[in-house]
């Protein structure tokens, strides 16, 4: 028994106490919240937010990363195309064509410009 007082009586003090520094606080607005569950909640809409800005950005990056490599392998590809079939047809697969079945032009020998 004498523990539950005790707990009872701790437990009376600090409502007594909050509530006392919530009305030195906030005066006759009993309705309002206590300042640190304001506090609080604003922090956390600002660490969602700086989190949700964040990974947009991420994606953002990432979009262009993927964009700009796509569009340097087809600049490639049309280069190495134009080199090995600069008449627009299919190779014609001839022994004259060399070892790839593929015909080389002269000066492409696989060096970068």
């Amino acid at each position: 028994m004498a523990r539950d007082y005790d707990s009872q009586l701790l437990e009376s003090v600090a409502v007594r106490r909050r509530r006392m520094r919530d009305a030195l606080l906030f005066g006759t607005q009993r309705g309002r919240r206590t300042l640190d569950e304001r506090l609080g909640k604003v922090f956390a809409g600002i660490a969602i937010a700086a989190v949700l800005c964040a990974g947009c950005v991420g994606w953002s990056f990432l979009q262009a990363t993927l964009a700009k490599q796509k569009a340097e392998q087809d600049k490639q590809r049309q280069q190495q195309e134009q080199l090995y079939d600069p008449s627009g047809g299919s190779p014609s697969g001839s022994p004259s064509d060399g070892p790839s079945g593929t015909a080389t032009p002269a000066g492409a020998s696989g060096e970068k410009r």
